[in-house]
């Protein structure tokens, strides 16, 4: 099962690069789309978007404020959920997921994959 990443970052201090680390050590395939190429581990980021992607999670770690332009697509991928880690909640965001049969939890990524509950 593959794990969109949005927001990711070369920034060892950043949480998306933390996360693709703890991703890719818990051997889950991750697809990395951020605003700059670069690598994490042995994922590309990508600064295009990817349509023709099977995701089975996204998880985000862009703010509310800068989501908008990501909604529809991410909706349009299908994923089976999408995570909001802290600082990324959106209610309206969560509502139209929901509603297209998307499960979206308000939770850390880092915690679900140190705790088994990924």
């Amino acid at each position: 099962m593959k794990t969109l990443v949005i927001g990711s970052s070369t920034n060892p201090e950043r949480y998306s690069f933390k996360a693709i680390t703890s991703l890719r050590s818990h051997a889950h395939e991750v697809v990395a789309h951020g605003l700059k190429t670069g690598k994490v581990s042995d994922v590309e980021i990508q600064t295009e978007w990817p349509k023709e992607e099977i995701v089975d999670t996204v998880t985000l770690y862009v703010g509310p404020q800068n989501q908008d332009e990501y909604i529809d697509m991410i909706i349009q991928l299908k994923p089976r959920r999408i995570i909001f880690n802290p600082g990324t909640e959106n209610s309206d965001f969560v509502q139209r997921a929901t509603s297209q049969g998307i499960q979206c939890e308000i939770a850390c990524t880092l915690v679900l994959l140190a705790t088994n509950q990924y």
